[in-house]
């Protein structure tokens, strides 16, 4: 292992650049609508344990199945996908059209291994819900006390 040593000027360089690669990325985003808003998150993700399943819902509007690509590896679950949406208005006077497309990834440390031949996944109203069986493996086992 070889260590580095910075000079002060260096170190406040770099700092310096990450300072602006920060504010780069944050004036980038602040201006999109929702749900890229807060891109370090996005897709905002909920995860519940029980005894033998883990349960992750990802919000992903726009989204339909076709568009979003899941796999596991040992613990780690990563959620991929493709945003697209086409919001169209027609009133009197006005025609208008927006139009979003964006690309995502969730890499998410589960904690326990999943029995990945058991999987489930569905995409409705926006809403990803993957069910992850634990591998048998990673169940709690209770021991019972002898006195």
């Amino acid at each position: 292992m070889t260590l580095v040593h910075l000079h002060r000027g260096h170190r406040n360089n770099l700092a310096n650049l990450h300072n602006e690669m920060d504010d780069l990325f944050d004036s980038f985003f602040r201006g999109l609508d929702k749900p890229f808003v807060g891109y370090k998150a996005w897709p905002v993700i909920d995860i519940a344990e029980e005894k033998d399943e883990i349960f992750v819902k990802a919000e992903v509007p726009g989204c339909k199945a076709d568009d979003i690509d899941i796999s596991v590896h040992g613990n780690t679950l990563t959620i991929s996908g493709v945003k697209k949406q086409e919001e169209e208005k027609k009133e009197k006077g006005y025609y208008h059209v927006e139009r979003s497309f964006g690309s995502f990834r969730r890499d998410l440390n589960l904690g326990s291994d999943i029995a990945s031949d058991k999987i489930e996944a569905m995409c409705k109203d926006g809403v990803l819900t993957i069910t992850l069986p634990k591998a048998e493996k990673s169940r709690a086992i209770k021991v019972k006390v002898k006195g």
